[in-house]
């Protein structure tokens, strides 16, 4: 690839879990200038309406965690690479924070294998957002002294002795991406011996108008809970300090099911690549 191409520029950048009034000023300002947009589905239509050059491209890459369509992450990184060849300034929103739980390494590799000027802007990540828009202090005092990010996507991904240890924790637990194996997750809680003063929070679509917060005490999880679903997406915080939910709430359920985030569809990856995109990234 010719040396003489003018280099772009890639932000990547956090949105906030929902409400688009938690994106940051700076985040707002790159979209402002962007070209190019690439974004994740859980990044609020306003964002994109408000916010974006009108000008830019805007790119849906999403990923449904095994369900429906998703975009391979091989096609994300490729985009980010070409279109900064092309000398663009490109946006890569992504929902909540941008490094927890991302894909950001993966995008850091191809910009740093190849010299692509970046930057990287945090954003609100989900458990903060989901803790304050439902009254949950996850750190409150004499409650809880710290706070584990956590993620349980497939049963084996936690060992049995780490099992014990945060059953026995007084830490605020919080589990992304986790709704489909919460079962497992209780089971290994419970089967551990789990303080029954421990509650459960699930937050459906935190800091969005159709947030909704299911409280139980795990062992009675499967009594109040068995074979229902969530929506996506869902946040799991258990602790002490689920219990102040119920005194510090400050919004109430909208028992919906409807979808603040649209699950994806083919014709939402408008995957419109330039017609002088270099083909030989590698």
């Amino acid at each position: 690839m010719s040396n003489s191409l003018k280099k772009g520029k890639v932000i990547l950048a956090g949105a906030g879990p929902g409400d688009p009034e938690l994106i940051t000023m700076k985040t707002v300002r790159y979209l402002g200038q962007a070209d190019v947009v690439l974004t994740d589905r859980l990044v609020s239509d306003e964002i994109l309406k408000q916010f974006v050059n009108p000008r830019a491209e805007i790119i849906h890459v999403g990923k449904q965690c095994r369900r429906g369509i998703s975009t391979p992450q091989e096609t994300i990184n490729n985009l980010l690479l070409q279109y900064a060849l092309l000398g663009k300034l490109v946006v890569r929103l992504k929902g909540g924070d941008v490094s927890i739980f991302s894909n950001i390494m993966d995008e850091l590799e191809t910009l740093v294998a190849h010299n692509i000027p970046y930057e990287i802007i945090p954003g609100v990540t989900a458990a903060l957002g989901a803790a304050s828009f439902a009254g949950i202090p996850l750190t409150a005092r004499d409650y809880a002294t710290s706070v584990r990010f956590l993620t349980s996507y497939k049963s084996d991904i936690v060992t049995d002795e780490y099992w014990k240890e945060l059953a026995n924790t007084n830490d605020t637990l919080v589990f992304y991406m986790s709704s489909e194996t919460l079962s497992n997750v209780v089971e290994k809680l419970t089967v551990n011996h789990i303080d029954e003063n421990k509650l459960l929070a699930i937050i459906e679509q935190a800091t969005t108008p159709l947030q909704n917060v299911h409280i139980t005490n795990l062992y009675d999880f499967e009594k109040q809970f068995t074979g229902k679903s969530f929506i996506s997406p869902s946040l799991v915080i258990i602790g002490r300090v689920v219990s102040l939910h119920e005194k510090f709430k400050w919004l109430e359920n909208i028992n919906s099911k409807e979808y603040y985030f649209k699950p994806m569809s083919s014709q939402l990856i408008s995957i419109n690549q330039p017609d002088k995109l270099h083909k030989n990234v590698s």
